[in-house]
């Protein structure tokens, strides 16, 4: 009789076990046209940027004649409920049951199975048999033939070895199905499910100009796997937009999606999909477990027209509007800043070079040096997701020769005419050698009802509660706004 024996050392080694009833079948070629289904094994996952995927599977698998299989080698993150099953091969076998089984082999699991039953230990440089009673993370229990025995573990455990693999326990993630079929024996089936674990989201690379008047945009998508699964060969689609997904008892939020394969790949193809967009890898690749891996979203545009811009929101930090009166002299004005801003603006029109869908991610902005040719990273942007023919503004970091200076220089109340006053002055420091124009945005935020009643430039309202004004500055010089703002209620 032959005796399957399973050892187990402190890296848990084992030694060969049955093998599942259903193996992973490599996946065939693409298909010959896009969206025709392909007749043979293959898989498929279609990636959101919420944590989630959905994978679609075509497997060979065995059919016992009880109609018992066991589809192993699906994401350790699957939600189970979302399973759905059909066979190509018997189109009339149902699905009766499913159960999926995640009590995977670990070390405690397998002694858990093991009380009660014979058991050896090599441990200390000596040999015990006997039958396990109890254990822990530091001893071990053993009824020997001679005496109960204590061993500590683990620096005294070598090995520990079992006969078999206990029932119950699997080496992977398992469904396990009950189908009614008159064909028992091998049958293609498709498996489609969701799983958590597998993210996706956008890079992109902006290279600034010379000048910095134009700029050439490259965008890749990363694809982070922790889904508990290699996905072999997969065909792979990224879903862009806002995709609402119920989560337990009944909590929902967005899921965010966005769009890309090695250098020197062919573009994804990209198509409105529903009210989303859908980048499609042209060829197969893959995901491994635990990797992240980047793909090309589309071809590199060049030659975008851009405008840098400064700016200078000296309250735009401040926590306006927390504790204190609107009439007080000192409210909304603590935490003034002297930092202006520095922002890269284009418009993502076809006229630009660009013109295309561009899903939520992170800008990275690059300058060359003339002095040796080299990239350097001069700042980043979050963007959400931006249709075409919309402008962008990416915050990129702060001037270091630019200087603000906000104070307030003449402060008043009239309470019976329900009427205050508020005189504020504004200097902007250029030292820089050449001129710039520098856009200064002030909240007006001490009352609904407001006018500005005398300005040394002309303002512009941007809303109900902003004025700004765009300040010339002259090189290595010094530009001074004042103002004075009414409010009435």
């Amino acid at each position: 009789m032959k005796v399957q024996v399973l050892i187990l050392s402190t890296c848990l080694a084992l030694l060969p076990l049955r093998a599942t009833a259903a193996a992973p079948a490599q996946s065939a070629a693409a298909p010959a046209s896009r969206g025709a289904a392909p007749a043979a094994p293959s898989v498929a996952v279609t990636v959101y940027n919420g944590d989630f995927g959905v994978v679609r599977e075509r497997r060979m698998m065995s059919v016992a004649k009880d109609g018992t299989v066991q589809f192993s080698d699906v994401a350790a993150k699957i939600d189970p409920t979302t399973v759905q099953f059909r066979s190509l091969t018997d189109p009339n076998a149902k699905l009766l049951e499913q159960n999926f089984q995640y009590d995977l082999v670990s070390a405690d699991k397998l002694l858990q199975k093991y009380l009660d039953r014979s058991i050896e230990i090599f441990a200390g440089g000596s040999t015990y048999r006997g039958t396990l009673q109890s254990f822990d993370k530091d001893e071990l229990v053993l009824m020997t033939e001679s005496a109960l025995r204590v061993i500590r573990r683990p620096e005294n455990v070598r090995d520990i070895r079992l006969v078999s693999l206990p029932e119950g326990l699997l080496t992977r993630p398992t469904l396990v199905w009950q189908v009614a079929t008159d064909q028992p024996g091998d049958q293609l089936a498709e498996v489609v499910y969701q799983t958590a674990g597998i993210n996706w989201h956008a890079e992109y690379g902006l290279v600034m100009g010379a000048n910095d008047t134009s700029a050439d945009l490259s965008g890749w998508v990363s694809v982070d796997n922790r889904s508990g699964k290699t996905y072999q060969n997969a065909h792979l689609k990224f879903i862009a937009g806002e995709v609402r997904k119920v989560q337990p008892r009944e909590m929902a939020y967005n899921m965010r999606a966005a769009g890309v394969a090695g250098f020197g790949a062919p573009p994804m193809e990209e198509k409105p999909f529903f009210e989303y967009h859908m980048y499609t890898l042209p060829r197969p690749s893959t995901v491994a477990d635990n990797e992240t891996k980047q793909l090309e979203m589309f071809t590199p545009a060049r030659g975008i027209a851009v405008a840098k811009r400064y700016l200078y929101n000296p309250l735009g930090r401040s926590q306006i509007g927390e504790g204190g009166l609107y009439t007080d002299q000192s409210y909304g004005a603590q935490n003034v800043s002297d930092k202006v801003n520095i922002y890269i603006e284009f418009k993502n029109s076809q006229e630009n070079h660009l013109g295309i869908p561009l899903p939520a991610g992170k800008v990275r902005v690059y300058k060359q040096d003339a002095a040796d040719e080299a990239l350097e990273f001069v700042g980043e942007e979050q963007i959400d997701h931006k249709p075409k023919d919309e402008e962008l503004s990416l915050e990129v970091g702060n001037a270091f020769d630019l200087v603000g200076q906000r104070r307030q220089t003449d402060f008043s109340v009239e309470t019976g005419r329900k009427m205050m006053h508020e005189s504020v002055e504004i200097k902007v420091r250029n030292h820089k050698d050449q001129d710039v124009v520098v856009r200064v945005k002030e909240p007006l935020y001490r009352w609904m009802t407001w006018q500005i009643t005398q300005e040394s430039a002309k303002h512009l309202k941007v809303d109900a509660r902003t004025a700004a004004w765009d300040l010339p500055v002259k090189a290595n010089g010094e530009a001074v706004l004042t103002y004075t703002v009414e409010y009435s209620w």
